[in-house]
Formats: structure tokens, sequence, C-alpha cells
């Protein structure tokens, strides 16, 4: 079972590194921008509409599917890490 989930958390994973590491690294950079007042060329606006997926014109699905990707990378990540195996008890 461990070798299917990871199988699928391999494919989650490659599939929604972009979409998450964009939503992280904008999501800093605006914070950056708005709050500290760094001056690196871009508007606070158009990194606010990249890090929402507006430019996409994905705002409506782009945070749930991140969302979902991240879930399925836990839960596949959870599976295999053995904490929810069953422990054998020792009779003896």
């Amino acid at each position: 079972m461990k070798r299917v989930f990871r199988k699928y958390h391999r494919v989650i994973a490659i599939i929604i590194s972009l979409p998450v590491a964009l939503t992280v690294l904008t999501g800093m950079i605006v914070t950056m921008v708005g709050e500290w007042g760094l001056n690196i060329g871009l508007t606070r606006g158009f990194l606010l509409s990249l890090h929402t997926g507006e430019i996409f014109h994905l705002q409506g699905i782009y945070p749930i599917l991140n969302g979902l990707g991240l879930i399925g990378l836990l839960v596949t990540g959870l599976s295999m890490s053995g904490l929810f195996d069953r422990k054998k008890q020792k009779t003896g």
C-alpha cells in the first residue's frame, strides 16, 4: 500500500509544486512590498493578481486547487509515514 501512496505522492508533488511555490513566493513578496516598502519594480496589485491566480483568470478555483493538492500531499505523506499503522502487540 505504501508503494501506491508513494506513486501518488510523487505525481501530486510534481503537479502542485509550481502553483504552491508561486503562491508562497508572491505572498512573501507582497508582504515585503506592502509592509517594508521594498521596491522590486513590480506593483503590489500585480503581485496580488499573480498570488490569487487572477492574472490567469483562475481566481475562483486557484485556491481550491492549491488546497486540494496540499491535502492530497498531506494524506499520502502521513499514510507513508507509518504514523497510523497498527502496532502488533507482543504476547508472551
